[in-house]
């Protein structure tokens, strides 16, 4: 690890930071004491850093092999999860590359870090040392330090890991590394406040069915595209129902909260589109507050499968997009023009769209093919 290091040696990674890395690979390495694959991985971690984790770009910084980068959260969402943490000792039991624990550990004052990978675990070692931060590294796997450990911690976080030994994504709880319903009354015994990072595709009736004591769920979109979903769990709390917060980062729109049993207590109405169309954020999809969102925004749906609502008049805070739009017909849709193409609850995807009425994509204009309680209909953005 040392060696790669060496000043020549990062001369020649920065020098070669836009050079093809195949015909790199081909190439015998200028170093004796570093390998070409070696040099490659360094060139591919600064290059996934750059967009990431920006943070990350500084002299001294080790990258490890491209699946621990492809698992770590990015910057955006693990600043955004640290944000309301703090406590004295916070306990990562699944450090991987380390990017959660740093960003959530920043309000804590004394922070353990458990990785059974030693390589992975001396390069974050090496990683924080150049960062300036300070912490309890142990080269441990999570059963054997549950079992051995004697301390309460006010935070643990775990990330498990989602896919079994052929590589294969896996999001149920029971299926995951280390399995969630196994472990957590041992988690329960070592601290009140459990963060537990899941799958974007995990059901979150399952969810709350199969896990106590969960006091928030954390749904995290950024640019629209659900990257990550976390559930807190407070063992010992008297909790009726969880909080779930669905934020879309890197965009305008306001967070929206609610609470899991005020869905299940609210209907929608509905009708057939009005002035403005109001399109909820992907978080908002995730998190199913359907007619929650309804009734706080005043608003009437489309249809019961169609996730599209509409009123007379703009809605301040809505977190999604708001249209102003008239129904349109097919015929009016003018061969070879621009547009922004949405397909909710119609048969017809957006490709087939395209093709069918010779459209193209793009544009500042939109067309909706959706369907209403009475028919399919079209909309066209003013």
């Amino acid at each position: 690890m040392k060696n790669i290091l060496n000043k020549e040696v990062q001369k020649y990674i920065n020098a070669n930071l836009t050079t093809d890395l195949h015909s790199l690979l081909l190439k015998k390495s200028p170093f004796p004491e570093v390998t070409m694959q070696q040099i490659v991985q360094q060139i591919k971690g600064k290059k996934v850093a750059q967009k990431k984790f920006p943070f990350l770009m500084k002299e001294g910084i080790i990258f490890p092999p491209n699946l621990n980068l492809e698992q770590a959260s990015s910057e955006t969402t693990a600043k955004f999860k640290g944000q309301n943490l703090q406590g004295k000792t916070f306990l990562d039991l699944t450090s991987g590359f380390g990017i959660d624990a740093y960003f959530l550990s920043q309000n804590f004052a004394e922070i353990t870090l458990v990785e059974q990978n030693f390589e992975l675990l001396e390069i974050v070692k090496h990683n924080w040392k150049i960062l300036g931060r300070h912490a309890n590294f142990i080269n441990d796997n999570l059963e054997h330090f549950l079992a051995e450990n004697r301390e309460k911690f006010d935070l643990v976080y775990l990330d498990p890991a989602r896919r079994d030994v052929q590589k294969n994504k896996k999001f149920l709880l029971e299926d995951l590394s280390p399995d969630i319903l196994e472990i957590k009354d041992r988690l329960a015994k070592i601290s009140g406040k459990i963060l537990i990072k899941l799958s974007p595709l995990i059901d979150i009736t399952y969810l709350i069915s199969s896990v106590e004591n969960i006091s928030e769920i954390q749904i995290i979109a950024v640019r629209n595209e659900v990257k990550e979903l976390l559930i807190l769990i407070e063992p010992g709390k008297n909790l009726n129902s969880p909080k779930i917060i669905c934020t879309n980062l890197e965009s305008d729109d306001p967070t929206f909260t609610f609470y899991y049993d005020e869905e299940k207590s609210t209907t929608s109405n509905f009708s057939e589109p009005s002035s403005f169309l109001f399109i909820p954020n992907n978080s908002i999809l995730k998190s199913g507050a359907f007619n929650t969102l309804s009734e706080k925004f005043e608003l009437q749906k489309l249809a019961p499968n169609t996730h599209l609502y509409t009123s007379t008049s703009r809605k301040e805070n809505f977190p999604g997009r708001i249209l102003e739009v008239v129904i349109t017909d097919s015929k009016q849709i003018k061969k070879g023009e621009k547009y922004n193409i949405i397909s909710k609850n119609h048969p017809l995807t957006p490709d087939e769209i395209k093709n069918k009425y010779k459209i193209l994509d793009g544009g500042n204009r939109y067309l909706i093919f959706t369907q209403t309680l009475k028919n399919k209909i079209i909309l066209r953005s003013l």
